[in-house]
Protein backbone atom coordinates (compact mmCIF):
# COMPACT_ATOMS: atom_id res chain seq x y z
CA UNK A 1 0.00 0.00 0.00
CA UNK A 2 1.66 3.56 -0.63
CA UNK A 3 1.83 5.97 2.37
CA UNK A 4 -0.45 8.66 2.17
CA UNK A 5 1.58 11.95 2.02
CA UNK A 6 1.93 13.96 4.93
CA UNK A 7 2.77 17.40 6.62
CA UNK A 8 3.10 18.36 9.36
CA UNK A 9 4.48 22.02 10.54
CA UNK A 10 6.00 22.69 13.96
CA UNK A 11 6.49 26.91 14.09
CA UNK A 12 7.82 28.87 17.28
CA UNK A 13 10.41 30.86 18.68
CA UNK A 14 13.90 30.42 18.93
CA UNK A 15 14.87 28.16 21.62
CA UNK A 16 11.31 25.95 22.18
CA UNK A 17 12.63 23.01 21.15
CA UNK A 18 11.36 22.70 17.52
CA UNK A 19 14.37 20.98 16.49
CA UNK A 20 14.56 18.27 18.97
CA UNK A 21 10.81 17.79 18.61
CA UNK A 22 10.69 17.52 14.82
CA UNK A 23 13.81 15.01 14.80
CA UNK A 24 12.00 12.86 17.20
CA UNK A 25 8.83 12.95 15.10
CA UNK A 26 10.30 12.34 12.17
CA UNK A 27 12.25 9.20 13.70
CA UNK A 28 9.24 7.87 15.02
CA UNK A 29 6.98 7.95 12.18
CA UNK A 30 9.23 7.19 9.48
CA UNK A 31 9.00 10.64 8.00
CA UNK A 32 11.54 12.83 6.62
CA UNK A 33 13.06 15.83 8.86
CA UNK A 34 13.17 18.47 6.71
CA UNK A 35 14.74 21.58 8.56
CA UNK A 36 14.35 24.94 7.03
CA UNK A 37 16.26 26.72 9.50
CA UNK A 38 19.37 24.57 8.43
CA UNK A 39 18.63 25.99 5.00
CA UNK A 40 18.59 29.29 6.11
CA UNK A 41 21.89 28.93 7.91
CA UNK A 42 23.77 27.31 4.91
CA UNK A 43 22.77 30.23 3.09
CA UNK A 44 23.92 32.83 5.53
CA UNK A 45 27.14 30.49 5.78
CA UNK A 46 27.90 31.55 2.19
CA UNK A 47 27.24 35.04 2.41
CA UNK A 48 29.80 35.31 5.15
CA UNK A 49 31.84 33.65 3.34
CA UNK A 50 31.99 36.13 0.42
CA UNK A 51 32.07 39.09 2.64
CA UNK A 52 29.02 40.13 1.90
CA UNK A 53 27.24 42.92 4.00
CA UNK A 54 23.95 40.93 5.71
CA UNK A 55 21.92 43.67 5.33
CA UNK A 56 22.16 44.08 1.95
CA UNK A 57 18.83 42.47 0.11
CA UNK A 58 19.85 42.91 -3.35
CA UNK A 59 23.37 41.75 -3.33
CA UNK A 60 21.91 38.62 -1.27
CA UNK A 61 18.99 38.03 -4.13
CA UNK A 62 21.82 37.81 -6.80
CA UNK A 63 23.90 35.20 -4.53
CA UNK A 64 20.62 33.66 -4.13
CA UNK A 65 20.32 32.84 -7.67
CA UNK A 66 23.89 30.89 -7.47
CA UNK A 67 23.08 29.46 -4.70
CA UNK A 68 22.39 25.44 -4.31
CA UNK A 69 20.62 23.74 -1.06
CA UNK A 70 19.54 20.28 -0.24
CA UNK A 71 18.74 18.14 2.97
CA UNK A 72 19.08 14.34 2.92
CA UNK A 73 18.07 12.52 5.12
CA UNK A 74 20.10 9.85 6.88
CA UNK A 75 19.82 7.26 10.17
CA UNK A 76 21.88 10.08 12.20
CA UNK A 77 19.81 13.03 10.54
CA UNK A 78 20.19 15.30 7.93
CA UNK A 79 23.00 15.90 5.91
CA UNK A 80 23.26 19.96 4.55
CA UNK A 81 24.32 20.18 1.26
CA UNK A 82 25.02 24.10 -0.20
CA UNK A 83 26.61 23.95 -3.62
CA UNK A 84 26.62 20.30 -3.13
CA UNK A 85 29.48 20.53 -0.29
CA UNK A 86 28.55 18.76 3.27
CA UNK A 87 28.27 21.93 5.73
CA UNK A 88 26.29 19.90 7.88
CA UNK A 89 28.53 20.34 10.88
CA UNK A 90 29.49 23.84 10.25
CA UNK A 91 26.66 25.66 10.13
CA UNK A 92 25.80 25.50 14.22
CA UNK A 93 28.35 27.95 14.52
CA UNK A 94 27.02 30.83 16.69
CA UNK A 95 28.03 33.70 13.90
CA UNK A 96 26.46 31.59 10.91
CA UNK A 97 23.05 31.17 13.18
CA UNK A 98 23.11 34.89 14.08
CA UNK A 99 23.62 35.43 9.87
CA UNK A 100 20.51 32.68 9.66
CA UNK A 101 18.28 35.66 11.54
CA UNK A 102 19.33 38.52 9.61
CA UNK A 103 19.22 36.93 5.95
CA UNK A 104 15.76 35.53 6.36
CA UNK A 105 14.13 39.20 7.22
CA UNK A 106 14.53 39.46 3.42
CA UNK A 107 11.35 39.12 1.22
CA UNK A 108 12.91 38.19 -1.69
CA UNK A 109 15.16 35.60 0.23
CA UNK A 110 11.73 33.93 2.10
CA UNK A 111 10.65 33.79 -1.30
CA UNK A 112 13.20 32.02 -2.81
CA UNK A 113 13.68 29.58 0.60
CA UNK A 114 9.56 29.33 0.43
CA UNK A 115 10.17 27.72 -3.12
CA UNK A 116 12.72 25.62 -2.08
CA UNK A 117 10.81 24.12 0.97
CA UNK A 118 8.04 23.52 -1.05
CA UNK A 119 9.42 21.43 -3.83
CA UNK A 120 11.59 19.43 -0.80
CA UNK A 121 7.96 18.71 0.68
CA UNK A 122 5.41 17.69 -2.43
CA UNK A 123 4.09 14.46 -2.18
CA UNK A 124 6.23 13.70 0.75
CA UNK A 125 5.59 12.79 3.95
CA UNK A 126 7.68 15.25 6.37
CA UNK A 127 8.16 17.22 8.75
CA UNK A 128 8.96 20.80 9.12
CA UNK A 129 10.00 23.13 11.54
CA UNK A 130 11.09 26.93 11.18
CA UNK A 131 8.73 29.88 12.22
CA UNK A 132 6.17 30.29 9.26
CA UNK A 133 5.49 27.00 7.88
CA UNK A 134 2.45 26.65 8.89
CA UNK A 135 1.32 30.40 8.15
CA UNK A 136 3.00 30.61 4.53
CA UNK A 137 5.53 27.48 3.36
CA UNK A 138 2.59 25.30 3.73
CA UNK A 139 -0.89 26.68 4.72
CA UNK A 140 -2.45 23.79 4.06
CA UNK A 141 -0.54 21.07 6.18
CA UNK A 142 -1.96 18.20 7.80
CA UNK A 143 -1.33 19.28 11.47
CA UNK A 144 0.34 22.49 12.58
CA UNK A 145 1.85 22.35 15.95
CA UNK A 146 3.22 26.24 17.53
CA UNK A 147 5.96 25.26 19.89
CA UNK A 148 6.48 28.55 22.45
CA UNK A 149 7.63 28.74 26.04
CA UNK A 150 8.22 31.39 28.27
CA UNK A 151 11.79 33.96 27.22
CA UNK A 152 13.04 32.66 30.24
CA UNK A 153 12.36 28.96 29.83
CA UNK A 154 14.04 28.93 26.46
CA UNK A 155 17.07 30.98 27.47
CA UNK A 156 17.47 28.37 29.93
CA UNK A 157 17.23 25.81 27.68
CA UNK A 158 19.19 27.15 25.35
CA UNK A 159 22.17 27.52 27.43
CA UNK A 160 21.77 23.97 28.41
CA UNK A 161 22.39 23.01 24.98
CA UNK A 162 25.58 25.35 24.25
CA UNK A 163 27.37 25.55 27.76
CA UNK A 164 30.64 24.47 28.29
CA UNK A 165 30.62 20.86 29.69
CA UNK A 166 31.95 21.00 33.69
CA UNK A 167 30.83 24.44 34.41
CA UNK A 168 28.81 24.52 37.50
CA UNK A 169 30.17 27.20 38.99
CA UNK A 170 32.72 24.70 41.30
CA UNK A 171 35.95 25.98 39.54
CA UNK A 172 37.09 29.45 40.50
CA UNK A 173 35.99 31.97 38.25
CA UNK A 174 33.56 29.50 36.48
CA UNK A 175 29.95 31.21 38.04
CA UNK A 176 31.16 34.36 36.68
CA UNK A 177 31.66 32.82 33.10
CA UNK A 178 28.74 31.20 33.80
CA UNK A 179 26.72 33.97 34.44
CA UNK A 180 28.36 35.97 31.24
CA UNK A 181 27.38 33.08 29.14
CA UNK A 182 23.61 32.88 30.07
CA UNK A 183 23.33 36.98 29.64
CA UNK A 184 24.56 36.96 25.96
CA UNK A 185 22.19 33.96 25.04
CA UNK A 186 19.27 35.59 26.64
CA UNK A 187 19.72 38.86 24.67
CA UNK A 188 20.42 37.11 21.38
CA UNK A 189 17.64 35.52 22.30
CA UNK A 190 15.43 38.80 22.67
CA UNK A 191 16.58 40.07 19.68
CA UNK A 192 15.86 37.12 17.68
CA UNK A 193 12.24 37.27 18.73
CA UNK A 194 12.21 41.26 18.22
CA UNK A 195 13.05 40.78 14.78
CA UNK A 196 11.25 37.69 14.02
CA UNK A 197 8.01 38.91 15.47
CA UNK A 198 8.15 42.14 13.81
CA UNK A 199 9.27 41.38 10.42
CA UNK A 200 7.94 42.56 7.17
CA UNK A 201 7.72 39.00 5.62
CA UNK A 202 5.85 36.48 7.08
CA UNK A 203 6.52 37.34 10.83
CA UNK A 204 6.58 34.80 13.44
CA UNK A 205 3.30 33.76 14.64
CA UNK A 206 0.67 30.54 15.19
CA UNK A 207 -1.26 29.82 12.57
CA UNK A 208 -5.15 30.34 13.29
CA UNK A 209 -5.65 26.50 13.15
CA UNK A 210 -2.26 25.66 14.68
CA UNK A 211 -2.44 23.39 18.14
CA UNK A 212 -0.32 25.73 20.29
CA UNK A 213 1.60 24.08 23.21
CA UNK A 214 3.16 25.85 25.81
CA UNK A 215 6.18 23.69 27.10
CA UNK A 216 7.41 26.60 29.81
CA UNK A 217 6.11 23.88 32.46
CA UNK A 218 6.39 20.72 30.73
CA UNK A 219 8.86 17.81 30.28
CA UNK A 220 10.25 17.21 26.76
CA UNK A 221 8.61 13.79 27.17
CA UNK A 222 5.19 15.43 27.70
CA UNK A 223 5.63 17.63 24.52
CA UNK A 224 6.14 14.58 22.87
CA UNK A 225 3.64 12.18 24.20
CA UNK A 226 0.89 14.63 23.50
CA UNK A 227 2.19 15.36 19.96
CA UNK A 228 3.19 11.36 18.67
CA UNK A 229 -0.70 11.30 19.62
CA UNK A 230 -1.99 13.50 17.47
CA UNK A 231 -0.05 12.39 14.33
CA UNK A 232 -1.28 9.12 15.23
CA UNK A 233 -5.06 10.42 15.33
CA UNK A 234 -4.37 12.03 11.84
CA UNK A 235 -2.85 8.87 10.75
CA UNK A 236 -5.31 6.50 11.23
CA UNK A 237 -8.14 9.25 9.19
CA UNK A 238 -9.16 7.52 6.07
CA UNK A 239 -7.98 9.70 2.91
CA UNK A 240 -10.08 11.58 1.32
CA UNK A 241 -10.18 11.42 -2.75
CA UNK A 242 -11.46 14.53 -4.54
CA UNK A 243 -14.14 13.32 -7.41
CA UNK A 244 -12.93 12.73 -10.75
Amino acid sequence: MTERACIIAIDGPAGAGKSTVAKHIAAHFGFLNLETGAMYRAFAMKALACGMDLDDATALERLAAETAIALEPTEAGNRVLLDGVDVTARIRDAEVTRGASRVSVHPAIRVWMVGLQRALGKNARVVMEGRDIGTVVFPHADLKFFLDASPEARSQRRYEQTSPAGMDGSLGGAAHVQAAIAATIAKELRERDERDRNRAESPLRAAADAIVIDSTNMALDEVLIFIEGQVEEHLRLPVVRDEL
